[in-house]
């Protein structure tokens, strides 16, 4: 049995949209069209993939269990179109890759400028966000490339092991902090401190954990959890906070001299950073693009360490 391109792209427009009403926006049919698009995908499968009610449409258990099937394979015809266009134009395509906001802000944007000497006709989606939402994005085909801090291979997504470096972590505070004028400032002075960091499960959380169960201590009062860069830095700022970035995040306001790393002996925050890639199938044509010059830039980065 052979679906259709656009079969699928019927099938998960309205999934996505809810409604035939608005799958035929989106996909520019009217809606008798799409309608009887998907009744012909159905009648194909010889089984009901929504229910149809008054407010809308929605999966039917047979439904739920194809949609993961049917978006892979739309997004693979879709790769696979782009690939082959990308081969034929000298170099056109769509790179679509994730970072966290440690590497969206520091080896990203020079990769991305280097790509674009060697393939003008690339465009960039760029997602910045915390590793978990990364590693959804990957898995679901929404991203390529997804740029973080090295952890485990799953069954979906595995490391790129040839383009890893190296970045360093510090514990930052505002620079007119009391805790600056400590002398032999230690790890277990920071508990009494509110901290902000983002929530339990993201990188950088995970990160902190490790260095204060190194030195035998658990975790600080972390009053504010959050994903915003922006609340993170405002509070350590304005409100007196403590937190816990990368170098390349907070180096502009330490230009600035709004911020300052705590120097702290015994803290080591070096941390492995890597590019990863879904576990099947073939990474786009574009996107191998972007990564042969990743691979350069940490190769450098790499042999100054």
């Amino acid at each position: 049995m052979a679906l259709s391109v656009e079969q699928l792209a019927t099938f998960t427009a309205i999934v996505k949209a809810g409604s035939l009403g608005r799958a035929a926006i989106v996909l520019n049919m009217t809606q008798p069209a799409l309608s009887r698009a998907i009744k012909r995908l159905e009648e194909q499968l010889g089984t009901d993939l929504f229910e149809r009610h008054s407010k809308g449409m929605q999966l039917t258990e047979i439904g739920k269990a194809f949609l993961p099937h049917a978006t892979s394979l739309h997004a693979g015809a879709a790769q696979a179109l782009e690939e082959i266009q990308a081969l034929r134009g000298g170099g056109k395509g769509t790179v679509r890759v994730g970072a966290v906001a440690s590497i969206a802000s520091s080896i990203l944007p020079p990769a991305i400028e280097r790509t674009l000497r060697k393939w003008p006709g690339l465009h960039f989606d760029v997602v910045e966000g915390v590793w978990d939402l990364l590693a959804a994005g990957l898995a679901k085909h929404e991203i390529d490339l997804a740029l973080g801090a090295e952890s485990p291979d799953t069954d979906e997504i595995v490391a790129i092991r040839d383009c890893r470096w190296q970045d360093t972590s510090h514990i930052i505070v505002a620079a007119e902090h009391p805790l600056r004028r400590r002398r032999k400032l230690a790890l277990g002075d920071t508990l009494q401190e509110r901290w902000t960091i983002p929530p339990a499960g993201t990188g950088p959380h995970q990160h902190l954990e490790r260095v204060f169960a190194e030195q035998g201590l658990g975790l600080p009062d972390i009053v504010v959890r959050t994903r915003s860069i922006t609340v993170l830095k405002s509070l350590v700022v304005d409100s007196g906070f403590l937190s816990w970035m990368a170098e390349p995040m907070f180096e502009p306001e330490r230009r600035a001299g709004l911020v300052a790393p705590l120097s702290i002996a015994g803290v080591d925050g070096r941390r492995t950073l890597v590019a990863f890639r879904r576990r099947r199938g073939l990474l786009p044509v574009p996107s191998l693009k972007l990564l042969d010059e990743l691979r350069g830039l940490t190769s450098s980065t790499n042999s100054k360490s």
